[in-house]
């Protein structure tokens, strides 16, 4: 495509969304990428390095010696470190204080759309959040920069328990063979259902069933715009497709919203 016919389609997303009532923003790893953080299922990604099969709920329940194990895997795999949020994160916290953005659902776990500076309670993390540890028995959750004043993870024998009840500490995502969170997933469905437009960025949509919030946004007849460098399922669905990385097509939408609302 030539910047010509990208720079139009810029704009007319741009367009979308400064005319629409109630826009939601679905974002997947391509969009962490970006911070430094792998895609689990890319080439170099977790999944290339450890078995998924690591990471199932029964194993991690049954076994202590699986969940040192997958201590040792998040650990090494970088799931506690400190990113920082991309020009992404930042162009879609943007459009929330423009007051054009309604929510953010997101596949990530990574909490950086809220250090970006989307409000909490507007982002819908269908898969949990990794800077928490909740306690399987008690319910109790710590945030891990918490416990890691106290304890280094380095220092951490097997997996940690809870101060409270000595339950078992489990990070607060989604493993496999977990349903997703109830209230999140009905959540994030309603706003799904009930938007304009709905902009799809950084995810492959092939991860069920968060990849059906296009499909219950175009059920309504909601413009859907995606925006990712390899293809999806949902391509041919798109009103506008956009392949480049999220952090220069958000950061050139964000310009081109900025101009619109300017005039």
């Amino acid at each position: 495509m030539t910047e010509e016919g990208l720079e139009k389609k810029i704009r007319a997303v741009a367009d979308m969304i400064c005319e629409a009532g109630k826009v939601v923003v679905f974002t997947g790893a391509g969009v962490s990428t970006e911070s430094g953080i792998p895609d689990f299922r890319s080439p170099g990604g977790l999944w290339d390095r450890f078995d998924p099969d690591d990471f199932t709920i029964q194993k991690f329940l049954r076994s202590a010696q699986t969940r040192r194990k997958q201590w040792r895997i998040l650990i090494e795999g970088g799931a506690f470190a400190e990113a920082q949020p991309n020009r992404a994160h930042l162009a879609v916290a943007e459009l929330e204080k423009l007051g054009k953005l309604r929510c953010v659902i997101t596949q990530n776990i990574d909490n950086l759309h809220q250090k970006a500076g989307n409000a909490p309670e507007r982002v819908y993390e269908l898969h949990g959040n990794m800077r928490w540890l909740k306690c399987l028995s008690c319910g109790d959750r710590i945030s891990v920069p918490d416990m890691l004043q106290r304890t280094a993870l380095r220092e951490l024998d097997g997996f940690p328990f809870c101060e409270r009840c000595q339950g078992l500490l489990k990070p607060d995502v989604i493993f496999f063979g977990e349903a997703l969170p109830e209230d999140t997933l009905r959540e994030a469905t309603y706003e799904a259902s009930n938007c304009d437009l709905m902009l799809v960025i950084g995810s492959s949509l092939v991860v069920y069933p968060a990849a059906y919030m296009p499909q219950y946004a175009k059920d309504v007849g909601a413009k859907l715009v995606i925006i990712n460098r390899e293809e999806t399922p949902y391509d041919a669905e798109a009103d506008i497709l956009l392949q480049g990385g999220a952090g220069e097509m958000m950061t050139r939408i964000l310009a081109a919203v900025k101009d619109q609302i300017d005039l």
